[in-house]
């Protein structure tokens, strides 16, 4: 896999182009600001974009806000933003992609797991960081009021990436029991059968978007 890596620290940057090299991937570009993310990705076309949510040249959200852009114009890049602190603002409409995923910077240490975020996202599926779904969530409400307290760990579960046989695996219960807990929350949700993928995409874009502050 081709991957660039943007993020303003140095030794940051240089340990995950180590960790990416040596799992296998090629690191055809690693840059320390918002704009030149933007131009490496236009220039190489890489598989995958793993982006610091605060870069150069204001330090606030530059990062997620070139992550934005590159998704208008690439649409079909999987990107992987990190930070050290949640920001949520712009996550939403990221994920509606697919191919997305949001770790804490500390989620890195945890290198086997960071690998298989990487290689998730990369494949276009999705990897969220539990405080970051966390930092979206607040009262619930509407149609959401009907799911059960399993259900709504099960949905959780779906927002962070996770598969029904993972998921089976965390809560220890049987992978058919996920599978009917998710018809469940499809069908109080009122999502349409149409596709398993595309529905569980929307019961996350619906599960993070009533829980936004």
């Amino acid at each position: 896999m081709r991957v660039v890596v943007a993020d303003d620290s140095v030794l940051f940057r240089e340990g995950l182009v180590r960790l990416l090299t040596e799992a296998g991937h090629e690191v055809v570009a690693q840059v320390g600001d918002a704009d030149a993310l933007v131009a490496a990705v236009g220039a190489l076309g890489p598989d995958l974009a793993v982006i610091d949510v605060r870069m150069p040249p204001t330090m606030t959200d530059d990062g997620a806000r070139a992550a934005r852009t590159l998704r208008e114009q690439h649409p079909e890049l999987p990107m992987m933003l990190l930070s050290q602190h949640v920001e949520t603002r712009h996550s939403v409409a990221l994920v509606a992609g697919g191919g997305f995923g949001y770790l804490l910077k500390d989620r890195v240490l945890r290198v086997d797991d960071f690998l298989d975020a990487v290689r998730r996202v990369a494949s276009g599926g999705s990897a969220l960081d539990p405080e970051v779904v966390g930092g979206l969530l607040g009262p619930r409400g509407g149609r959401f009021g009907a799911l059960t307290g399993r259900e709504n760990e099960v949905l959780a579960l779906v927002a962070e990436g996770h598969s029904n046989a993972a998921i089976a695996g965390r809560l220890q219960l049987a992978e058919r029991t996920v599978e009917s807990h998710m018809r469940s929350i499809f069908g109080k949700l009122a999502i349409p059968d149409t596709g398993e993928h595309h529905r569980r995409v929307l019961a996350v874009l619906a599960y993070l978007a009533s829980r936004r502050r």
